[in-house]
């Protein structure tokens, strides 16, 4: 990229801010408040990834093979739908339909700030207060760094002899492969295995643990691969040695594991092996920025760098992957530069879900790292066919659990993989954040009938 020359006079804003993404434009409608002039600059697509590859478009995508599939299962419900065929062009066309919506939201609400100006091309600093784009050269006390994040796309033997596919690109496929292989048994590639499933395609996981998900508690991974395989997904752990090939028809992934054939031959691959931070074409060694070995920026507890003025929000911070923890960036830097805050990272519960269906909520600790922590514990569990509102839906897959502190008696950690399992979970979330016992959510009154009102019980059996 050619450098801007120093003979072009330096614009003066009052902030700069690289990406918008899910903390960007917020933040800029909260420094337009205050009056500042900000610059909003992205080089790509406005709301990032959870609005056009991430989120959005995905769990679209994951509501409409929700209804395929109840359209197949009505003799369960008491109905015959007859045969059901997918239309995928439609079914893109929904998806993509409704990113492109979220995108133009966003496009409008910039637009309108009066204090805002949105530049398009690709920012690089030129020093700790400067960033060049498109021959422009922008000086700011204040710089937010939001560039998000992008798939991780391994030296893998064979793999660049081969298409492949990542999240951005398999969004927007309007066809229906004959087989998908997904090449990673994490959150990403678990959630497009099942709808693609649902669709119609023949699907394999192949993922190099020796569970799915090995983040979470073996329960929960092999519950996960139980739900998975019930519905026809192949799935093919321990994977010591992944490599790609030409083949007839497709490409041959080469799986190497101890148990069924050494290779899948699939028409499309997804690959879903982790995220990396788009940092590594920002200049950040002209501004002195630190980042780690990963390419993650390094901030502090308040989203500071090492450099003064200058702060890191959502993906490329490495201090959360998903979109409400960009958002919650945003929240915190926001209260501390402009309501007089005193607001951390360390203070927020970490939470997420997974979306294969039914979904996976999740809150602080695992039981394993509950057990790591040398406290006294007080464990609870209930499967999903105890509870009421699972059985009325014909959805009893999954449980729930707890583990508690047995001193302190609050709430280390949860899951909820059941139905409703991503809503049930903020009850959980919301006490854990409030800092409240066990007690105080043993005493509240849920409503009936839900998948909520069984965490009070679930509470009674603790031991």
């Amino acid at each position: 990229m050619t450098k801007v020359s120093d003979s072009v006079m330096r614009e003066p804003f009052d902030a700069i801010i690289l990406g918008a993404g899910q903390a960007g434009p917020p933040l800029a409608g909260r420094l337009n408040a205050a009056g500042m002039k900000v610059a909003v600059i992205e080089r790509k697509l406005v709301g990032g990834t959870c609005v056009n590859t991430g989120c959005m478009p995905t769990k679209t995508l994951v509501a409409s093979a929700q209804a395929i599939r109840t359209a197949r299962r009505g003799s369960d419900y008491g109905f015959t739908a007859g045969s059901v065929t997918v239309d995928m062009a439609a079914v893109a066309a929904r998806a993509k339909k409704v990113s492109l919506d979220a995108r133009h939201g966003n496009e409008t609400w910039l637009g309108g700030m009066a204090n805002v100006e949105l530049i398009r091309g690709h920012a690089r600093f030129e020093s700790a207060d400067t960033v060049a784009v498109h021959g422009r050269r922008l000086r700011a006390p204040r710089i937010f760094i939001n560039v998000g994040g992008r798939a991780v796309v391994p030296d893998m033997p064979g793999l660049h002899d081969v298409p492949h596919l990542t999240n951005t690109g398999i969004v927007a496929l309007d066809v229906l492969p004959r087989h998908l292989v997904v090449v990673g048994g994490s959150y990403i590639g678990l959630e497009f295995a099942q709808m693609y499933r649902r669709f119609g395609a023949e699907v394999t996981i192949v993922e190099r643990s020796d569970r799915l998900i090995a983040r979470e508690d073996p329960d929960v991974s092999q519950a996960v691969r139980d739900i998975l395989e019930a519905e026809g997904i192949t799935v093919r752990t321990g994977a010591a040695c992944i490599g790609f090939a030409p083949a007839e028809g497709g490409v041959s992934v080469s799986v190497d594991c101890a148990d069924g054939s050494p290779a899948s031959v699939g028409s499309h691959v997804l690959l879903a092996m982790g995220r990396r931070p788009n940092t590594d074409d920002l200049g950040l060694d002209e501004a002195g920025i630190a980042t780690d070995d990963r390419g993650y920026i390094r901030v502090d507890d308040q989203l500071r760098t090492s450099i003064p003025g200058v702060w890191a929000l959502g993906d490329c911070n490495g201090r959360g992957a998903f979109t409400h923890t960009a958002y919650n960036d945003f929240e915190i830097v926001a209260a501390n530069l402009l309501d007089g805050g005193d607001r951390r990272v360390s203070q927020r519960i970490p939470g997420y879900a997974l979306y294969i269906d039914p979904p996976l909520g999740r809150v602080g600790m695992t039981d394993a790292e509950a057990e790591k922590s040398g406290r006294p514990l007080l464990h609870a569990r209930r499967s999903m066919k105890r509870v009421g509102r699972a059985v009325e839906k014909g959805e009893t897959q999954g449980f729930m659990k707890v583990v508690a502190d047995a001193d302190t008696r609050q709430i280390l950690g949860a899951a909820v993989l059941g139905v409703g399992g991503d809503e049930a979970i903020h009850g959980i979330l919301n006490m854990m954040s409030a800092g409240q016992t066990i007690e105080a959510l043993r005493w509240a009154v849920p409503i009936h009938p839900t998948v909520s009102e069984l965490v009070p019980s679930l509470l009674l059996d603790l031991s």
